[in-house]
Parts: structure tokens; C-alpha cells; sequence
């Protein structure tokens, strides 16, 4: 009897004793695990965030193509006489907007060849087999090349007489001066500058009436001394201006002159 009884209060104990255990403790929520990145090859780690949408979204890879290479274009343009229209009409073109294989793997988006490079190189099946094509670091000297290698080669020269603004002429004058054999190279580039606006590119160098900007022409200033027995009057009637009109070149208020005295008679 002793012996049941020492057994259920042992029990009873070590039950109070577990629950008191187990109120402590409390309810433990496992948190969800957070995703983290390794940053600078250290051991140091920070929670990812969620990538943010692309700000710009693109009906096809030739829009695309046009916003990010347009600057680019403007700038050649704006250095080297070249319309940002043609440039980036055959970059279109000869890129395929930017996914042909040359331009994705070597930057090269003009399909320009070695010619004595000493640059990178990558070697891509063209006229014939396995040709080789310069390769570039960047886009953009590509794009520099393309302007060097129009300007520098006399065959080019008649291009650069044509106006900034003639889309047209320089899409048909590229053809005649060898650059494409295809005989439909210039109605290409003149219907993807026409359906992408690319014109407009122009007109932001240009001005809004798409027509280059001259200098004026200036005059050489035509210069008077004055000698003895001078007068206003008299330098007036000889340069057929008005008194007021050469007091008003020279800031004078008075008619007082003097010998050696220097007048400007024409603007």
C-alpha cells in the first residue's frame, strides 16, 4: 500500500514539474527563412529585396535598340557631320537591333572588319568563311569607328556635301559609294527611318525645321582714323551713315574728336 502510494505522488511530481518546464518555455513560431546574397566576395550577407520592374517597357527589341542608342548616334552627328538617322538606321540593320551575333558578342554593330586591327577580334562567317571582325569593349566605339570609317575614306567624301538633314540622299549616296552591295540598302534604311522616326534625331541637332544651321557671315569691321580737320559730320558723309548712327557704334554722347582717335564706320 505504502508502496502504490510513494508511486503515485512520484508521479504526480514529476508531472508538475514537466508542465512548469513547459510554460516557461512558451510557444516557439519558427520564423520563414529570409533569402540572403553575398556581397563583394566577402562573408558579409543582406537580406535580398525584390527586384523592381523595368521602368521602360518596349512594344520590340528595334524600340529598345533606339532608346538606348540614340544618344550615342546624336553625339557622332553632332562630331562628325554623319545624320544620327543613317547612323542608327543601320546599326538596325546591320545588328539586327542589337541580337546579331557580332553585336552580342563583340560590340561590333556595323559589321566592320580587322583591317589592321589590333584589338580584340572574333570571326563570323560573312562574304566568306570565318572573316575577321573587330571586337570591342563597349558599343559606343563601335559606333566611333563606323563615324572614322566613313570620314576617312575619300570614296565617302561626297556624303559629307549633302545636307545633315537629307536622310535620303545619304541613304542613296551610301549605296552608289560601294558600302552595301545590296541594291535595296537604301530604300531599307530610308523605311526604317521613316517608320521609327528617326528623323527626329536629326531635327534636335539640327533645329525643329530640320535644316542645318549656318553661320552668319560676318563682315570684317571697317575702322576709321580720325586726322586733322575731321568731324563727325564729315566721316558720316564720307561712310554714308548718320551722325547718331556712328556716336551710337562708338559711344560717343558728344561730337568731340581727336586726332589718332580710332572710329569704328561699319559693323
Amino acid at each position: 500500500m505504502n508502496k502504490k502510494i510513494s508511486r503515485i505522488a512520484f508521479v504526480l511530481c514529476l508531472g508538475c514539474f514537466l508542465f512548469s518546464c513547459r510554460s516557461k518555455k512558451g510557444i516557439v513560431t519558427k520564423k520563414p527563412h529570409t533569402p540572403t546574397v553575398v556581397i563583394g566576395g566577402n562573408n558579409k550577407e543582406e537580406t535580398t529585396q525584390t527586384p523592381k520592374a523595368p521602368s521602360k517597357v518596349y512594344a520590340n527589341a528595334t524600340e529598345k535598340y533606339i532608346d538606348v542608342y540614340k544618344g550615342i548616334a546624336q553625339q557622332e552627328m553632332s562630331l562628325y557631320g554623319i545624320p544620327a538617322s543613317i547612323t542608327l538606321a543601320q546599326g538596325i540593320l546591320e545588328s539586327g537591333s542589337g541580337k546579331g551575333r557580332l553585336s552580342v558578342k563583340a560590340n561590333n554593330h556595323f559589321g566592320i572588319k580587322c583591317h589592321g586591327w589590333k584589338g580584340g577580334k572574333i570571326y563570323h562567317d560573312d562574304d566568306r568563311a570565318q572573316e575577321c571582325f573587330r571586337k570591342y569593349k563597349d558599343a559606343k566605339y563601335s559606333f566611333r569607328d563606323h563615324s572614322l570609317f566613313l570620314k576617312d575614306r575619300k570614296r565617302y567624301a561626297k556624303l559629307f556635301k549633302l545636307k545633315k538633314g537629307d536622310y535620303k540622299g545619304w541613304a542613296r549616296e551610301l549605296r552608289l559609294a560601294g558600302y552595301a552591295t545590296d541594291k535595296k540598302y537604301p530604300q531599307k534604311l530610308i523605311s526604317i527611318i521613316e517608320r521609327y522616326e528617326l528623323y527626329k534625331f536629326d531635327k534636335e541637332i539640327l533645329g525643329e525645321s530640320g535644316v542645318e544651321f549656318e553661320m552668319p557671315e560676318v563682315e570684317e569691321q571697317l575702322t576709321y582714323t580720325v586726322s586733322k580737320g575731321d568731324t563727325l559730320y564729315s566721316i558720316s558723309r564720307k561712310y554714308g551713315i548718320t551722325v547718331k548712327e556712328l556716336q551710337k557704334l562708338n559711344g560717343l554722347n558728344g561730337t568731340a574728336l581727336n586726332i589718332g582717335q580710332v572710329l569704328v564706320v561699319k559693323p
